[in-house]
């Protein structure tokens, strides 16, 4: 599948305040890429289409500073060139037992006794796990399966599949996941194939709206961007059975507090904790059993 490649030469010197803009706006298929020697900057995205991709850069180049960047360079990238680019930033990690490793390390990957392992192909969806908004839901989740060995999912927001699947291997019994990307839903449906576990957790197309209406779970993620968040909030507190968990990711570390205050008060006497990863933050509520 070629996709297309978007790319501009930035100052250096401005790699911090577009890389904050990247963050606050949500842009997802952007990247910064920097070369400290020459102390030369690039701003690149890779999307589905060249009309996709000029579309997103006349959205993009509306948030940056003045002259911030030059004409962009736009070309067709093989599937090769993409491959290789994601590959060379999905390192295998853990956390407890369990491992999430890149399909093509499987060969050389040795799992230890008593552990589980989660083989992972993102492709151009969102969710390796190397990134500190999957790390913080992945840990709550590791964290909840250890309190209660059987619990059913809803993964609002997929991307890749890997909290979905993820919930499969800690014990989960019940899991329903959905994106409003069709992309990521193909993804996540090959990454439950990688792992047979294409027979456990229905993935499907939805926005929040249709995909919580009428599910209710023990536990429900969503690693979505906080506006998003906040804008469902009444959904995503509904969709918590009594007794369960709400588990929040994609805040930014400023945002934290606000978001916090926003559901707190579409939750009132739940249980609220919040943590930060770096430029990141999460939020888990626990509704009275």
């Amino acid at each position: 599948m070629p996709l297309t490649e978007i790319k501009a030469e930035i100052p250096a010197a401005t790699a911090d305040a577009i890389e904050e803009v990247l963050l606050e706006q949500g842009q997802d298929g952007w990247s910064l890429r920097e070369d400290a020697l020459a102390r030369r900057a690039w701003l690149l995205g890779i999307f589905a289409s060249e009309a996709e991709a000029r579309a997103q850069w006349s959205a993009l180049a509306q948030r940056l500073p003045p002259g911030a960047c030059g004409p962009p360079a736009v070309r067709e990238l093989p599937e090769s060139d993409w491959r290789d680019s994601y590959r060379e930033h999905f390192k295998a990690w853990q956390f407890g037992r369990l491992h999430w490793v890149p399909v093509w390390e499987r060969p050389r990957f040795q799992l230890p006794p008593g552990d589980a392992v989660l083989w992972l192909d993102p492709g151009l969806a969102f969710g390796t796990g190397n990134h500190e908004t999957t790390r913080l839901c992945v840990e709550r989740l590791v964290g909840l399966a250890e309190r209660k060995p059987r619990f059913s999912v809803v993964d609002a927001g997929c991307g890749s599949g890997i909290l979905a699947l993820s919930a499969v291997l800690l014990g989960a019994g019940d899991v329903a996941a959905f994106d409003n990307d069709p992309e990521a839903v193909r993804v996540s449906m090959e990454n439950a194939e990688l792992n047979t576990l294409e027979d456990r957790v229905p993935f499907f197309v939805a926005d929040l709206g249709a995909g919580l209406a009428g599910r209710q779970a023990d536990v429900v993620l969503a690693n979505i961007q906080a506006d998003v968040l906040m804008a469902h909030a009444a959904a995503l507190v509904a969709a918590v059975a009594p007794g369960g968990a709400l588990v929040l990711s994609g805040i930014l570390a400023t945002e934290g507090a606000a978001v916090r205050r926003h559901f707190e008060s579409a939750a009132p006497r739940w249980a609220s904790d919040a943590r930060t990863m770096g430029e990141w933050s999460d939020l888990a509520l626990v509704r009275p059993a």
